[in-house]
């Protein structure tokens, strides 16, 4: 039985993985309906606007998922990591993609074309269930940042953001939990629609209550529960409380 971390010595947590959700049987198929490609870092597998007639499952890597504002400051959607699948559905019959995706390592993607995911949907009822089911989940795993961001302004969102980076890459330790990804402080500001300054001053304040302390470079969260109160967390399941 999977646990809340913040209730549990051992960190072990179920994510939002597209194969939570699907048979082995179920995922074959998706696999078989693919193609895999090797993306180098820093490589785009799509733009923002562009025709999304193809589907992105991480089968190794990490991709971000960023929109830009009229400004043409990026904002950080989301990171995806090995089993994390980027559809795009849409309701236009050629519909467009309304992010980009861009590799933030040397990543290996199984690249699916629309067609082909919408006729195995169309002809397999119950890979169409185990489908629906993740993106149900994924839409509440959005719907969740946003309510921290709306309710508890800033601080709570990069409160949120912490929490969420725990959930996905935390380890552990004797001395809390190590951030086992690197974010620089501008892509934390990324994440949240804020300032790089903002960033500082907030970590700064999180550090002057131990709640979180930086060594050799890494993020390490020491007060999960800390970070918990800011945002009165409802303690949602393990799936949705993540990046």
């Amino acid at each position: 039985m999977t646990e809340h971390p913040c209730t549990v010595s051992n960190f072990s947590m179920k994510m939002n993985k597209i194969t939570d959700y699907m048979s082995q049987k179920h995922f074959d198929t998706l696999l078989e309906a693919g193609k895999e490609v090797t993306y180098p870092s820093n490589s785009f597998l799509f733009m923002e606007e562009e025709p999304a007639d193809k589907h992105f499952l991480v089968l190794d890597g990490q991709v971000k998922i960023t929109k830009s504002t009229e400004e043409g400051k990026e904002i950080i959607l989301s990171l995806l990591q090995k089993h994390d699948f980027f559809v795009e559905m849409g309701t236009k019959e050629k519909p467009k993609f309304n992010a980009t995706g861009q590799c933030v390592t040397t990543s290996k993607i199984l690249v699916i074309h629309r067609n082909a995911l919408e006729d195995i949907i169309s002809s397999d009822g119950e890979f169409a269930l185990q489908f629906i089911k993740w993106i149900s989940i994924t839409q509440k795993m959005y719907e969740a940042r946003l309510r921290d961001l709306l309710l508890f302004g800033k601080k709570g969102a990069l409160a949120s953001i912490l929490i969420r980076l725990v959930n996905s890459y935390g380890k552990m330790t004797e001395e809390g939990f190590v951030i086992k990804t690197s974010l620089t402080n501008t892509e934390l500001a990324n994440m949240i629609g804020t300032s790089r300054e903002n960033i500082n001053r907030t970590l700064k304040q999180f550090r002057e209550d131990n709640a979180v302390v930086i060594k050799q470079g890494q993020m390490i969260v020491t007060d999960l529960s800390y970070l918990k109160n800011i945002v009165m967390c409802p303690n949602c399941p393990p799936e949705i409380c993540r990046m």
